[in-house]
């Protein structure tokens, strides 16, 4: 998910991690005991609205959900069921699973409900915010909650594993994308990876300039503690995750000279891009 230019006026302090990750590329989950939630519903929604195109960035019909009430009904009451099932109690995949979907199932519905616009930097709940990301919208656990709160107090925090940031989508152009289909546990890592294997050799992710240097995604500036905290880790992430000629170009040239990101909304009305 989590995430912005803007981003150091809506998020939260950087969070400690309370354990070290193994790598760059994050730690393997553990593997899932037994839990009664089921992600069905949300994978129904992910495989009719969530369209692939051949600029590699997924878009989400937001119009076509808005004029469907049963599937908004059906969206509402995913989003009821989760939050009522315990989360914070479930084995590690299983919870870092249902807590990725929630955001996104949440992040979908808050666009909905102010659709049409241009980019969800555009939702204001007050008078001085920028984007819905400090706004509480659920209840957990007794506790009303933001996105800020599922993303940073959550999942960085209790996961350590840089990979969060190709599970959540911030319903934006430039984020990794979201996919058609729900989080898991038992596919979790095997998605993740795939997930962060096609944002790196997206040039959302890394383009290599006619210089050869590189520009990367804003990313992995905003967040860069999670990628080793320097450039280097950063360096390193994405050599982890890069395809052999892209790899091959980083290696020779593993110079970041600029950043950026798209916060137009991934919608199917949004034209294509020219990939490179």
């Amino acid at each position: 998910m989590k995430r912005a230019v803007l981003i150091g006026l809506i998020m939260t302090s950087p969070i400690v991690p309370s354990a070290s990750a193994a790598d760059s590329s994050g730690t393997q989950m553990e593997t899932p005991h037994t839990a009664d939630i089921s992600h069905a519903d949300w994978t129904r929604l992910l495989s009719a609205y969530v369209r692939s195109h051949e600029d590699g960035i997924n878009r989400f019909d937001y119009a076509a959900l808005k004029a469907s009430p049963e599937d908004r009904a059906a969206l509402d009451a995913y989003i009821d069921r989760l939050a009522a099932s315990g989360l914070k109690d479930l084995p590690d995949a299983e919870r870092f699973a249902a807590y990725a979907n929630l955001y996104n199932a949440l992040t979908v519905r808050l666009v909905i409900e102010h659709y049409p616009i241009q980019s969800i930097t555009k939702i204001r709940p007050g008078l001085f915010s920028i984007g819905p990301w400090k706004q509480d919208i659920i209840e957990l656990d007794g506790k009303n909650i933001s996105l800020d709160n599922i993303e940073h107090d959550i999942l960085r925090k209790q996961f350590d594993d840089p990979r969060v940031h190709y599970a959540v989508n911030c319903a934006s152009m430039g984020c990794p994308n979201l996919q058609q289909e729900a989080w898991k546990a038992d596919t979790l890592d095997d998605a993740l990876e795939a997930a962060a294997r096609a944002y790196v050799n997206h040039p959302r992710g890394v383009t290599v300039r006619a210089d050869g240097r590189l520009k990367v995604s804003n990313i992995y500036r905003w967040f860069r503690e999670d990628f080793g905290g320097n450039e280097r880790g950063v360096i390193s992430h994405l050599l982890t995750h890069a395809d052999e000629d892209l790899a091959r170009q980083i290696r020779a040239n593993p110079d970041i000279v600029d950043h950026g990101y798209d916060w137009s909304l991934n919608d199917t009305a949004a034209p294509q891009k020219d990939a490179r």
